[in-house]
């Protein structure tokens, strides 16, 4: 049986066994997505595009071994998770693996899609790369390790403290980590949290000596900062520099620096701190850029330092449904200090490239306009393709230029699988088709585009059979437990439907065709309950085939 990119045997006959019929079974034979920037940037071969991973890839953390960069992101409950992303140029991306593609690293049973894997933190030493991160309600704190950033990644080595956000620093032949832990006292104030630092036995994989708290609070702990996280440590010229995120992860949020001339502090605060931030630009300014930091710091062979961190693209009113992106600065020194930004100015969506031979534009881009078309050759799907949850069985396999789907559970159930696979929606303008057959085998079975947010928010564009009859039907759930069916339209079950979704910001238009006749089913429908402001949590849009009961 083939092996697909989750890991497990996905063969017809694990398909298509016990009992389903083979009419409840979905069939795709292409996917296509075509997708445009709201704001209109022209960059020439000097300069590249920001951000430079589009759509949802948050919290991102880079690393150079020798001429390569790798870096990293947050994935969530969202499987497989932790996408591995390879570069040469700081520019131009490519993914070459999912550091958690196997059911048995981790189990997401439960977890809602903000919940499982936070920022994680990707190091090199020894031959060897770690990837420190946690699974939050679902075991903690652990680090992955790889000879091949490509994987296989191992299983994982839980740590035994508390918090989010780990990072290794190494030194030598030592390794210490970083992360955000609860202050050394009680708690002063909702969102007050600390920065520790403790060793690592990385031969081992144990935790040794003692932990000592860096950094309380944030900047200024009189001002009651808040969710100063995301922290890594660094050293140059004789001096250690601790960066973190402070503020929240929304419009209040920044990058700050401290620097000690010990491992251990006392850590003292940059006076001109924060080092980046957008949240003292106007408010309505045109296509803004907000919610920036989480940042990371890499030296280049060249000796230049750059900076890799996350924001967002609103399309109106702090709205935004295709999650927090990830962006590239340059970085100076001045004084002794880091800086990225300077307060007040906007990031700039074009800049100037970094001094590092040009790598080759992938085939798939990650930045600016760009669409695609996969017609799934091979026995696999793409790297890019993700799911809700641990797959405990499987439930897809790709044959023959045919994606298949058996039923799986319905969305919303935590403990479940829904039968779903999708492609981050990287563009707020966007357009994305899909060719299916499929006849429902009873009264309320569906399949066909589902995007995807969350378990409560999210809609349903496909095929189902109502009152004994075929129709194409557009469901919405915004914030709740149940859909709300928003229309209906006759379909001919024995005839393939190519489904149509067209993305403008806030709203979704639906198309539906058959034998060459092209109809809209709805247009202008309101789906800013997609949005993360909206729906809560740390995800952006997910859209891919589905098939329920």
């Amino acid at each position: 049986m083939a092996k697909a990119r989750y890991g497990i045997a996905l063969g017809v006959g694990a398909l298509l066994a016990g009992g389903v019929a083979q009419a409840q079974v979905a069939r795709f034979e292409r996917f296509s997505y075509d997708g445009h920037a709201q704001e209109q940037v022209t960059a020439d071969a000097a300069h590249y595009r920001n951000p430079i991973l589009s759509g949802y890839y948050p919290d991102p953390s880079v690393t150079r071994v020798g001429r390569d960069y790798y870096l990293v992101n947050s994935s969530f409950a969202h499987f497989p998770g932790l996408p591995v992303f390879r570069s040469t140029d700081l520019v131009n991306w490519v993914q070459i693996g999912n550091a958690i593609d196997r059911p048995a690293q981790l189990d997401f049973t439960g977890r809602r899609v903000s919940q499982a894997v936070f920022a994680p933190d990707i190091s090199y030493h020894a031959g060897t790369f770690y990837i420190v991160n946690t699974c939050v309600e679902c075991g903690g704190n652990f680090v992955i390790t790889a000879r091949d950033p490509a994987g296989p990644w191992s299983q994982p080595i839980w740590l035994p403290f508390e918090g989010i956000d780990p990072s290794i620093h190494w030194e030598g032949d030592r390794a210490f980590i970083v992360n955000n832990r609860a202050p050394a006292e009680p708690p002063r104030y909702d969102g007050h949290r600390a920065i520790w630092v403790q060793e690592y036995d990385w031969r081992a994989g144990k935790m040794m000596g003692e932990s000592t708290q860096l950094v309380n609070g944030g900047v200024d702990l009189a001002t009651k900062p808040v969710w100063i996280e995301g922290p890594h440590l660094l050293k140059k010229d004789g001096w250690y520099y601790l960066t973190a995120a402070e503020g929240g992860t929304g419009d209040r949020h920044s990058q700050v620096v401290f620097r000690s001339r010990h491992l251990r502090g006392p850590f003292v605060p940059y006076a001109g701190n924060p080092i980046l931030t957008q949240r003292d630009l106007p408010a309505d300014r045109a296509h803004p850029v907000t919610s920036a930091g989480h940042a990371k710091l890499v030296q280049t062979q060249n000796g230049q330092w750059w900076a890799t961190f996350l924001a967002t693209r609103p399309y109106g009113d702090g709205l935004y449904n295709i999650g927090r992106e990830t962006f590239l600065l340059p970085v100076t020194w001045k004084g002794g200090w880091p800086h990225i930004l300077a307060r007040g100015k906007p990031i700039p969506f074009a800049a100037p490239r970094p001094d590092l031979p040009a790598g080759a534009a992938p085939t798939l881009p990650t930045s600016g306009d760009f669409g695609y078309v996969d017609t799934f050759a091979g026995d696999r799907l793409a790297l890019p393709w993700i799911g809700i949850r641990t797959p405990k069985e499987p439930f897809y396999r790709v044959a023959d230029g045919v994606l298949e789907l058996r039923p799986g559970a319905r969305f919303g159930d935590l403990n479940g699988v829904p039968a779903f696979v999708g492609r981050r929606q990287q563009h707020h303008v966007a357009t994305i088709s899909t060719v299916m057959r499929y006849a429902p085998a009873r009264e309320g079975a569906r399949a066909g585009l589902a995007a995807v947010q969350n378990d409560r928010a999210l809609l349903l564009f496909g095929v189902t059979r109502q009152a004994g009859r075929p129709v194409v039907a557009l469901w919405t759930r915004a914030n709740a437990d149940r859909d709300t069916l928003v229309a209906t339209a006759p379909v001919d079950m024995d005839q393939p439907v190519t489904l149509t979704i067209r993305a403008d910001g806030g709203t979704m238009a639906f198309d539906y065709a058959q034998r060459g006749v092209a109809r809209t089913l709805r247009t202008g429908v309101d789906t800013r309950f997609l949005s993360t402001t909206r729906a809560t949590g740390f995800v952006g849009t997910v859209i891919g085939p589905f098939d329920e009961q």
